[in-house]
C-alpha cells in the first residue's frame, strides 16, 4: 500500500500496517513501552482530580468500573506508601460519588 492517491484522488488514511517489506518495524509492531512512575503518577492524579471535582460520578458505569480496576494497578508503579495513599484517596472519592 502506498500513500499515493487512487483514481478518485483519495489518499489512504494510514500507511501500511505491515511495513511493505522494507525491513523496518512499524511502531505498532515494536514491544510496548513500560510505563514510568512519572507517567503513572500523572494519570493517577488526573483520575483523582476528576473525581474530586465532580459532584456526581463523572464516568458512565462501564468507564467507572474500568477506572476503579486500573487505578490500583497503575499505582503499583509508584513507591508503596505513595500508591497506598493515592488508592485510599481515590476510593474515598469513589464512595462519595456513589453516594451522591
Amino acid at each position: 500500500m502506498t500513500d499515493t492517491p487512487d483514481l478518485f484522488g483519495h489518499t489512504p488514511a494510514q500507511g501500511s500496517l505491515f511495513g511493505e517489506g522494507d525491513g523496518k518495524m512499524t511502531a505498532s509492531a515494536r514491544e510496548p513501552q513500560m510505563p514510568t512512575p512519572e507517567l503513572a503518577r500523572a494519570r493517577l492524579h488526573r483520575f483523582l482530580e476528576t473525581a474530586r471535582a465532580a459532584e456526581t460520578m463523572p464516568w458512565d458505569a462501564r468507564r467507572a468500573r474500568v477506572v476503579q480496576i486500573i487505578f490500583p494497578q497503575m499505582a503499583r508503579w509508584l513507591p508503596e506508601d505513595e500508591a497506598d495513599q493515592l488508592c485510599m484517596e481515590f476510593m474515598r472519592e469513589v464512595e462519595r460519588l456513589k453516594a451522591a
